[in-house]
């Protein structure tokens, strides 16, 4: 069973960098594709970043586009979400989720996701 397990969260300044890692174990193979998503407090889980399995193929949340970046490393059975320019407006807890040959189309979708870890919290304030 795959698990998988965020870190990187904090409290940032507006402006400022973040980078994000969500650790896999459990990971028998390179089929999967990762999903960062985040959930203010009120509002709906917003898919933010997919990832392809071999980490070919990405797609971003217009929100976020330019300033996020989403990567993996398969050898350390690691992805992350680098974090620029945040706004106050990313403050949220941020989940890394994964699913096997998902479709990127359909990646930021969060009922589509298979395993998810129990998030990290990014804080955006002055």
């Amino acid at each position: 069973q795959l698990q998988l397990v965020e870190s990187g969260g904090g409290l940032v300044q507006p402006g400022g960098s973040l980078r994000l890692s969500c650790a896999a174990s459990g990971f028998t193979s390179d089929d999967y594709s990762i999903g960062w998503f985040r959930q203010a407090p009120g509002k709906e889980r917003e898919g933010v970043s997919c990832i392809s399995s071999g980490g070919g193929d990405t797609n971003y949340a217009a929100s976020v586009k330019g300033r996020f970046s989403i990567s993996r490393d398969n050898a350390k059975n690691t992805v992350y979400l680098q974090m620029n320019s945040l706004k106050p407006e990313d403050t949220a807890v941020y989940y890394c989720a994964a699913a096997r040959f998902i479709p990127l189309l359909l990646c930021r979708t969060s009922s589509r996701m298979n395993h998810w870890g129990k998030g990290t919290l990014v804080t955006v304030s002055s």
